[in-house]
């Protein structure tokens, strides 16, 4: 027999004591607030135990059936603690305290069985689950049944359509892979949709700021156009509008370096020089026209951002940027250098994720050097900034000026730093 005190076993047992005193006490302040529920603190840090007990005694007699008898005892008082609570209080059957009690006997199990770090990222996500009951229902309040549609074909493009995709190139020239050019749809399509969620939930009335942020990670065109709308209002301040505009482009500035190195993560480095200055150019042109009048910049209507998901318009972004990388492939064998910016110039005028996605894809094969993919991506930010302020300029009421600074102030810091860089 071993005397040496096992201090692994010892920390398996404290997490797992850890984790049940966690969501304990979120049940118990909720009970408490409630006027009524039969699990606390304590009740929680005995399930833990229960479970950790039975995960250490099944590996050391080599018996599961000791956990799995310890799972049953605990999920029967449980629901007798259930049962004997809706008796008494008839109008609330609600099971979440009783779940969350057997996931607690369960995550403990989990910790003591050499799981550690995944019963406490677990144990983790479950207390933020409880704790922000509120917050959740009213992200599901703002949800409609496209969102969930949306949200289900999303699903559906990704765990049933991407498998099926042929993982080798289709065309003479090596240029489109189903799989991967399907692949980079839905990292584009997951990057709009939490822009997407998170306009739906802050709702309107946020403010211009709040609203050009998150309305940015899903479109700054949509953000462009809904803010060149609201200048014609008399209620709005132009100014504060054009910060919004500003902020907007910001984001998407750092949504073209996070996309671009999810596929080459090689291209960050070269990417956080000319995105770093254009972003905080653009964040600081945004700040002071925001901050030019600040009960203004508390106004602001909703951004006509729909959801950003769909099959239609996945497959039309899909063929887009099949497009862009035949033309791409096809412009390195026919064309000098020379014809690869002018591909990414006339691809960046509607759309910047495209060219995007495909000078990484070219990075990432080393099928072409790491800096042209580069200049080619900046070519195509700058184009697609210059369509943006067009429309502002010309379709917008006193956003000329402001605007105008701010895409010459982002251009010339952005060609800078990439002369530098």
């Amino acid at each position: 027999m071993q005397n040496e005190f096992d201090f692994a076993l010892a920390q398996d047992f404290g997490t797992a004591l850890l984790l049940g005193g966690l969501l304990g006490i979120e049940r118990e302040k909720r009970n408490t607030r409630s006027g009524f529920g039969h699990a606390g603190l304590r009740s929680f840090i005995l399930l833990s135990q229960v479970g950790a007990l039975g995960g250490f005694l099944s590996q050391e007699f080599a018996s599961p059936w000791i956990l799995a008898a310890a799972l049953v005892a605990a999920t029967a008082m449980v629901l007798a603690g259930y049962f004997v609570t809706a008796r008494q209080h008839p109008d609330s059957t609600g099971l979440t305290t009783e779940l969350a009690a057997i996931v607690t006997c369960l995550l403990g199990a989990l910790v003591v069985t050499g799981h550690r770090e995944l019963g406490i990222g677990l144990g983790v996500v479950t207390a933020a689950v409880l704790a922000y009951k509120k917050p959740l229902h009213d992200m599901v309040g703002q949800l409609g049944w496209e969102d969930v549609l949306a949200g289900l074909r999303l699903l559906l493009a990704t765990f049933i359509v991407l498998p099926l995709l042929p993982n080798e190139a289709v065309d003479p020239w090596g240029a489109i892979n189903p799989y991967k050019l399907w692949l980079l749809v839905l990292l584009i399509s997951g990057l709009s949709l939490v822009g997407y969620v998170v306009t739906r939930w802050l709702g309107p009335g946020r403010g211009i700021a709040v609203t050009a942020a998150a309305g940015g990670l899903a479109s700054s065109t949509a953000v462009t156009l809904t803010f060149v709308k609201q200048s014609h209002e008399p209620l709005v301040a132009p100014r504060q509008l054009a910060g919004g505009i500003l902020l907007a482009w910001a984001v998407m500035f750092g949504r073209v370096v996070v996309a671009a190195s999810v596929v080459a993560p090689a291209m960050f480095g070269a990417l956080i020089v000319p995105f770093g200055a254009m972003l905080l150019t653009s964040a600081a042109g945004a700040t002071t026209c925001l901050l030019l009048n600040r009960r203004a910049a508390t106004a602001a209507g909703d951004v006509e951002i729909k959801n950003p998901f769909s099959l239609w318009a996945a497959s039309k972004f899909a063929l887009l940027f099949a497009v862009v990388q035949l033309l791409l492939v096809l412009g390195q064998q026919s064309l000098p250098q020379s014809g690869i910016y002018t591909i990414a110039a006339l691809a960046g005028l509607t759309d910047v994720d495209a060219i995007t996605l495909s000078m990484a894809q070219q990075v990432r094969g080393s099928d072409v050097d790491l800096h042209v993919a580069v200049v080619a991506i900046v070519i195509a930010t700058v184009a697609n900034t210059l369509v943006k302020a067009g429309m502002a300029v010309f379709l917008g009421k006193g956003l000329g000026r402001p605007v105008l600074l701010g895409t010459a102030a982002i251009l010339a810091v952005g060609a800078v730093a990439l002369l530098l860089g």
